[in-house]
Formats: structure tokens, C-alpha cells, sequence
């Protein structure tokens, strides 16, 4: 548990975040958002000192912060960044198993560490060896995750880390972040400008303006008794779209005629089906229907065309679950550059796809 007690943040005359008291309960998502200069970084740093407090006190566990070694405190909380970090000399492996190395874990503590995280964001287990200039920036994201999971930290702290990336990669992490969040039990917290975002994310939302918390409360309670004029403009977009779709799902909308691959093909034979059904791009699947990413024409272009699919998908595949709701969906498909989006079931099997010629269909029904 996190506790902030009559904490305030002040450099020179001005203040940065004013005296403030909450709680961040244990294994919750809490995502703190604001306008630029609002104080939200400023609150997440100061849980692991890298920002001091002027005045209050923040305990974790019941322990004052300030009890323990700025370093010692900082190995115990995992941190994520938008530009990552990753050390480009090292490998993969190296860059994840940092924080345990500087903890001095032996080597029996070590052993399969690395294996079982880069598991847990789909990725293969020879990306272990690479160095971080051989992956894509969602890969290396990915990889930022797992560091800070590697010393097994209870808190994770994470600015905006999603922020930099392409809408299509950010959709899939914010899916494989949730994910991890409620499989391993921690803490996040997690800094964002994106109402979207903090919508999808959190299971608290602290919401700050000019250094003031201006409501801190459950996403429903926040959507439904919004505290003042600030937060109501802050959910006005969300808002003005609620209508559509209404309770209508995913699986309603979707079309189960896709055009998949499997890892194991070669790239010949994703050519050779691509022209045959006149299609620029694959989504590529295992053995039992799994979702695992995609192939499009630009990325097999200059490529051994005896490689297989495994070898160059691209794994940062966003896609929704047959059971939201279609109106939790708008704003994302609309807001990519692409046609449609994969639909998986639970297990994360393909079904389907959402296009955006359904969804503007169903839009114009909405609105005869």
C-alpha cells in the first residue's frame, strides 16, 4: 500500500503539487492524468524519491520512504519510461536481468527469469541474445516492461510509456500491460495525458489540475458523477460517443472471414496467398488459432524468400475481444491507419476482424 500524508511539492515560489492525501491500495492499476504542468510526474517521482517532497510523508507498507537508501528504494520499484532506456551494448537478456545483477541475486535466483518474462509479452525466446538496435520500438517497449519486472518489485511505476509509439503498437501494450497487471498482482502506477487510455487501464483514476488531486475514484464513479467542470471536459469526447453501439458486442459486428498464415509457412507462400486473395497483408497464427502478429507486403519485400513467417512478423498486433462492447472500440479504429482490427476470443484465438466500413455502417444507423 501506498500512502501520501499531507504531501505538497514546491520549487521556489511556485508549487507543483499541493498538499495532498490519498491511498494506492495494493494490486490495483491507478493511472494519474492531467493537462501539461498539472503535477502528475511530479506525484509519481516522489514515490520513488526521485522527486524529494517539500513537505508530508509517502509510506509504502506502512514504512516511510525516506527511511530507506534512495537506492535501496529504487530496486525495489519497477520503473518504465517513454523512451525505454534499454542500454544499446548489451543484449536482451543482459538489459532485462539488470536489476537483480545490481542486487547481487545468484546465479541459481537467476536461472529462467528471463526466459519466463519475455514469454509473457510474446516474444521469442531468441530475442533474449539480440541487442535492442535489432527490434522494433514496441518490441523494445515490451522489453522496458519486463525489466522491471525482473527483480520481481510489487510497484511498478510507469511515465507515459506508451506516449511515443504508433496508435496500432500502443493499442497492443496497453492490452499486454492490463494483462500482466492482473496475472502477477501489482501495483502500476501509471502516468498518461490519454483519457482513452486511463479509461481502459485503471482501476482508479487520479485526475490533477494546476497541483490540485481534483477527483481520485473508480473509473464508473468518475465517468458517472464527474467532480467539476475540468474532469467534465476532460470525459467530453468519451462522452458525446457513449451512444454509440450502445450495448451492442464486438461479436455482433465482426466478420469471421479473415486471411491468416501460419508461423511454420514460408515467405513464398505468404506471397503466393497474398496475391491469391489480393490482399497486402496476414495475420499470423500457431498451430491452435493463436493470435500471434502479422506480415505485411512492405516488410517480406527485401527478405529470403525461403524464411518463414515466424522469422519476420511483426508482433505488435492490436486487437479487441469478441465481447466488448462496440462502442468501447470506436474511438481507437477510427483513430488508426488501418482497415480493421483482429477479434480473439478469451484464449486469445482468432475469430474474426472489425472493419471500419462496419463500424461506419453502424454509426449511420445510429444517427438516421
Amino acid at each position: 500500500m501506498i500512502e501520501f500524508i499531507g504531501v505538497e511539492k514546491h520549487y521556489g515560489g511556485a508549487t507543483a503539487v499541493k498538499k495532498m492525501d490519498l491511498t494506492i491500495a495494493d494490486n490495483q492499476f491507478i493511472c494519474i492524468i492531467g493537462t501539461s504542468g498539472s503535477g502528475k510526474t511530479t506525484l509519481l517521482r516522489m514515490i520513488n524519491r526521485m522527486i524529494e517532497p517539500s513537505a508530508g510523508t509517502i509510506n509504502i507498507n506502512g514504512e516511510s520512504t525516506t527511511s530507506l537508501n534512495e537506492d535501496e528504494l529504487r530496486r525495489k520499484i519497477g520503473y518504465v519510461i517513454q523512451n525505454i532506456g534499454l542500454f544499446p551494448h548489451m543484449t536482451i537478456r543482459d538489459n532485462v536481468m539488470i536489476v537483480p545483477k545490481l542486487l547481487k541475486w545468484t546465479d541459481s535466483q537467476k536461472v529462467g527469469i528471463a526466459e519466463e518474462l519475455i514469454q509473457k509479452v510474446e516474444l521469442p525466446l531468441d530475442y533474449l541474445d539480440r541487442k535492442p538496435k535489432n527490434l522494433s520500438g514496441g518490441q523494445q517497449q515490451r522489453i522496458g516492461v519486463i525489466r522491471a519486472l525482473a527483480a520481481n518489485q510489487d510497484i511498478i511505476l510507469m511515465d507515459e510509456p506508451f506516449g511515443a509509439l504508433d496508435p496500432i503498437t500502443r493499442e497492443a501494450l496497453q492490452e499486454m500491460i492490463k494483462k500482466l497487471q492482473q496475472e502477477m498482482q501489482k501495483t502500476i502506477v501509471f502516468v498518461t495525458h490519454d483519457i482513452e487510455e486511463a479509461l481502459k487501464l485503471a482501476d482508479k483514476i487520479i485526475i490533477m489540475d494546476h497541483g490540485n488531486v481534483v477527483q481520485y475514484d473508480t473509473t464508473e464513479a468518475i465517468l458517472n458523477h464527474p467532480a467539476n467542470e475540468f474532469v467534465e471536459e476532460l470525459l467530453g469526447k468519451r462522452q458525446r460517443q457513449s451512444y454509440i453501439g450502445n450495448d451492442l458486442r464486438v461479436a455482433d459486428l465482426m466478420t469471421s472471414q479473415v486471411e491468416s498464415i501460419s508461423l511454420s509457412q514460408s515467405i513464398l507462400s505468404a506471397i503466393r496467398q497474398m496475391t491469391a486473395k489480393k490482399v497486402d497483408s496476414l495475420l499470423v497464427v500457431d498451430d491452435d488459432q493463436h493470435l500471434k502478429g502479422f506480415i505485411d507486403i512492405k516488410g517480406i519485400h527485401h527478405v529470403d524468400k525461403k524464411k518463414t513467417v515466424y522469422e519476420i512478423m511483426e508482433t505488435e498486433t492490436a486487437c479487441v475481444n469478441q465481447h466488448e462492447k462496440v462502442r468501447d472500440v470506436v474511438e481507437p479504429l477510427l483513430n488508426m491507419e488501418v482497415k480493421y482490427l483482429p477479434v480473439v476470443d478469451d484464449d486469445n484465438r482468432l475469430v474474426g476482424i472489425m472493419t471500419r466500413s462496419s463500424l461506419v455502417s453502424l454509426i449511420y444507423e445510429q444517427l438516421k
